[in-house]
């Protein structure tokens, strides 16, 4: 098998043990992600001479017989909204085409602390706003099952890159299924967390209260190795939260009899029947194993899809206020007053979705309509809170499938923002209810795509989600990989 086939652990491993160097798997990869970028455009940055220059380090302190971590040594990428110093961060957008963060996100930190050697900075939807990763102002990003369809998004560059072995596991951000929609299009595993589980502090806002970050891989057990470094307290962030984490890496068991698993049929309305038939078969199989799968009822998913939108456009209102062209980032070049300047910054700077959402969120949060709707959307999401509460105190895992259908055609929803918005229904819930969930390959659709299954826990109970991931996995191969 050719290395970059590996899973993380795997490659490892053989760092680990010497049987291949860091720095020999840094430049296969470093060429096998600049391939990625060249056929798919799932990287907008390769950072050949950081892979290096961090291999070798990797590799001096395997020599001085150093007790390193689990990925010591393993290259990865990391979507293009989380800031890395010195290296750009442009959250794909005119409006950061040449911002060069002054400092590292706390999981960019973290990451090269452990042994990670970073490859690359991942494409993405235009400040993480869509759901197929074509409105990058850096060009769309190809599946790479099949180049004539989307990868998803807004987390699809770092997905495509996990599947077409351009990197070993990768970093996203899950606004409102940004890292799962990708993951379940391109056949890998993601996970977001539960929110405030890890720090944003270096992630560039679009949602304040719905975004988090999460790795997208090959398996499940990546996903836990990622999550033991990535997961930790981090007082930068207001947000995030001061407990005991477990060790994901020992929850990885290949048990999971009595598990109760609830199924919402309101999941199901609208889905493809190929969908529907591998979410089935999947819910067998782990029923085979000992789960326990029962179907339940959550009216409150119809309300879920009109309460994100008015609550995450009105905070990227907020957020995006600071594009201004006054300190950083993209200046209109003929203005006429201050005024002007704004005007036309941002009128060149920001893409045609992130405008959109701009004005929905403003009109949402303006005088006189505040009450009607982004108070009302905020009422709204504590019923959906309460709702999930009240199923996971009978239930471990909720199931469902990640989208209606398989990856889409590229072009195919774009003049139509409203039909690509409703493909969310299924994972916009998880972020709005603040729990975590992991999206995990279960099969192919048409045209041989691959097919997601979602699996949503309580809050703080990753390692269930990862548990449940990790025994499926080991009696499927949907995960292999192309």
């Amino acid at each position: 098998m050719s290395i970059e086939k590996l899973t993380a652990l795997e490659i490892a491993a053989k760092i680990k043990n010497k049987e291949i160097s860091a720095t020999e798997v840094a430049k296969h990869m470093v060429s096998q992600a600049v391939k990625t970028k060249e056929e798919t455009g799932a990287y907008i940055t390769v950072t050949e001479d950081v892979a290096i220059e961090q291999a070798k380090a990797v590799d001096e302190k395997i020599a001085n017989g150093a007790d390193l971590g689990p990925l010591a040594g393993v290259p990865f990428a990391i979507k293009d909204n989380i800031c890395t110093k010195d290296i750009l961060t442009t959250c794909g957008s005119k409006m950061l085409y040449n911002f060069e963060p002054p400092y590292d996100a706390f999981v960019t930190k973290r990451l090269a602390d452990s042994g990670c050697v970073l490859i690359g900075k991942t494409n993405m939807d235009e400040f993480a706003m869509g759901s197929s990763n074509e409105t990058s102002y850096f060009g769309e990003v190809k599946n790479p099952h099949n180049h004539d369809c989307v990868p998803g998004g807004s987390s699809g560059g770092s997905a495509a890159a996990v599947a077409a072995n351009g990197a070993y596991f990768t970093l996203g951000s899950d606004t409102g299924g940004s890292i799962r929609l990708p993951a379940s299009f391109c056949g890998v595993t993601g996970i977001k967390p539960t929110y405030g589980m890890v720090s944003r502090f270096g992630l560039v806002a679009f949602a304040s209260s719905l975004d988090q970050i999460g790795p997208i891989a090959k398996d499940a057990a990546d996903c836990a190795a990622v999550m033991n470094i990535i997961s930790a307290y981090d007082n930068m962030d207001s947000t995030c939260l001061d407990i005991e984490r477990p060790d994901y890496m020992k929850s990885l068991e290949n048990n999971i009899k009595g598990l109760k698993i609830a199924v919402p049929k309101e999941y199901f309305n609208g889905a493809d029947e190929d969908v529907k038939t591998a979410i089935n078969a999947s819910l067998k199989q782990l029923e085979e194993m000992g789960a326990i799968v029962e179907e339940v009822s959550l009216p409150v998913t119809d309300y879920a899809l009109a309460a994100y939108y008015i609550i995450s456009s009105a905070e990227a209102s907020s957020n995006l206020a600071r594009y201004d062209g006054v300190k950083y980032g993209y200046r209109a070049e003929n203005f006429d007053n201050l005024s002007d300047m704004y005007f036309k910054t941002r009128c060149e700077g920001f893409g045609d979705e992130v405008k959109r959402r701009i004005m929905l969120g403003t009109y949402a949060l303006s005088s006189g309509y505040y009450d009607a709707y982004y108070k009302k959307a905020q009422q709204v999401r504590s019923l959906i809170k309460d709702a999930f509460t009240n199923i996971f105190a009978k239930y471990d895992v909720i199931a469902s499938p990640v989208y209606p259908t398989v990856a889409f055609k590229r072009g195919e929803k774009t003049s139509d923002p409203v039909k690509m918005y409703t493909g969310d229904i299924c994972t916009v819930s998880a972020n709005i209810a603040g729990i975590p969930g992991i999206s995990v390959p279960c099969g192919f659709g048409k045209d041989n795509m691959p097919i997601g299954l979602q699996l949503m826990a309580n809050a703080f109970k990753e390692d269930v989600l990862l548990k449940t991931a990790f025994a499926y996995q080991q009696v499927t191969d949907f995960h292999k990989g192309i």
